[in-house]
């Protein structure tokens, strides 16, 4: 029998999904799952965005061009420009979802053996984006003791190496909900230019920064044109998340034409998702003013619940829509799957994900899960309880 690739063997499991089998033979058994694993809203996508695919005329489906769609790119700069992004058209790159931009970055800025320092706990398919693309992951902690803040900048020197091409952030984080502030961007900056290292900023959720934050984007950093590569999406800012598109920004040219290459040998973006999200920027502020204010509302009462639990620790996210959560208990892969395999509180339970996966220090998070916070609040109310409940049971 031919053998795996190395590649392929080491191309880490998702700690999102891979307890869907489990989950799916309880449903089987008769419990009812509520689904905290897995950042899919329940906000209905923008009506605009489905009618404009309901309503298309369109006699051949063909490929768009590489980059995205001229329509779609112009529109995409406008909308930056009034959140004081100012790019332009061909400083956009539309990509089949925000994952295909982080890998369109990383093989643009890097060759196989480099290193890519990433505050950790972050989004798990960062690893398996690294693993393919010859990548290793050099991680700096940052801590639930500190509601996950940016580790202090001697920490990120210390690892730069001559291997180092480029730093990578998520903000507002997944799975964290940290929104990095003014002044943090301003410190990776500094570190950006002087150890001439690119900064990739994953900022799909811009949208979603909460107590009258604000954020800030590393493109509106003066003097870090060269540097700058911002990734984004319309999955979670529309709640499209099956649309797949996203992008990469930047005004550095080079990475666009380098970007552009990777980009040509796939061909072309969706073209009907591409309809979808052009029209989708034109939902109105209310659309978002409400999204949020139901998003606070949830994590508010998410957190005030499981700070009632005990022996439970969490940290309050600035913004996106997860949770790092700390569990009394040893194994929190083990927690979940008994979960699923054999627990049930009044014929329901609850699906999480294992937090060890959004590290890539071995042995870290291994007692703590990721919250997306996406259900209904009597659905949280309930999830709280049964969680409650089965850390009782697993204790006994």
């Amino acid at each position: 029998m031919p053998n795996i690739s190395i590649k392929g063997m080491q191309m880490p499991e998702s700690p999102i999904r891979k307890l869907v089998p489990y989950a799916e033979d309880a449903k089987k058994r008769g419990t009812k799952v509520y689904h905290l694993n897995i950042g899919q809203p329940d906000i209905k996508t923008p009506e605009v965005a489905l009618n404009a695919v309901r309503n298309a005329n369109i006699d051949v489906l063909a490929y768009s061009r590489s980059e995205g769609s001229d329509e779609y790119r112009t529109k995409l700069a406008a909308y930056y420009k009034n959140r004081d992004i100012h790019v332009s058209a061909d400083e956009i790159i539309i990509t089949t979802g925000g994952s295909e931009a982080l890998l369109f970055a990383m093989g643009t800025v890097a060759d196989q053996g480099d290193e890519i320092i990433i505050p950790e706990p972050f989004y798990a398919n960062y690893n398996g984006f690294a693993t393919s693309s010859g990548l290793k992951v050099v991680p700096v902690i940052s801590s639930i003791d500190t509601n996950f803040a940016l580790p202090p900048i001697g920490e990120f020197e210390n690892l730069i190496t001559e291997k180092t091409k480029a730093i990578l952030i998520c903000n507002p984080g997944n799975p964290t909900g940290y929104l990095y502030s003014k002044e943090e961007i301003k410190k990776l900056a500094q570190i950006a230019k002087k150890h001439n290292l690119f900064l990739i900023a994953d900022e799909v959720y811009r949208e979603f920064a909460y107590d009258g934050a604000e954020h800030y984007s590393i493109l509106q950093e003066e003097g870090l044109e060269d540097y700058a590569i911002m990734i984004d999406s319309v999955s979670k800012r529309y709640s499209m998340c099956g649309a797949r598109i996203g992008c990469i920004v930047s005004k550095n040219k080079k990475v666009i034409q380098t970007a552009l290459k990777f980009a040509q040998a796939r061909l072309s973006p969706p073209t009907f998702a591409q309809i979808a999200s052009e029209a989708a920027l034109d939902t109105p502020q209310s659309y978002f003013d409400e999204v949020i204010g139901e998003y606070v509302e949830r994590r508010d009462l998410l957190i005030s619940e499981l700070q009632k639990i005990e022996g439970v620790k969490v940290a309050k996210p600035k913004g996106a829509f997860y949770c790092i959560v700390e569990l009394p208990v040893k194994n929190a892969d083990d927690f979940a799957q008994w979960l699923l395999e054999k627990f049930e509180y009044n014929g329901e339970t609850i699906m999480v994900a294992p937090a060890a996966g959004f590290y890539s220090t071995a042995e870290v998070g291994l007692n703590q899960v990721r919250i997306a916070y996406v259900l209904k609040k009597e659905e949280l109310l309930k999830a709280a309880e049964i969680l409650n409940n089965a850390l009782k049971a697993y204790n006994a």
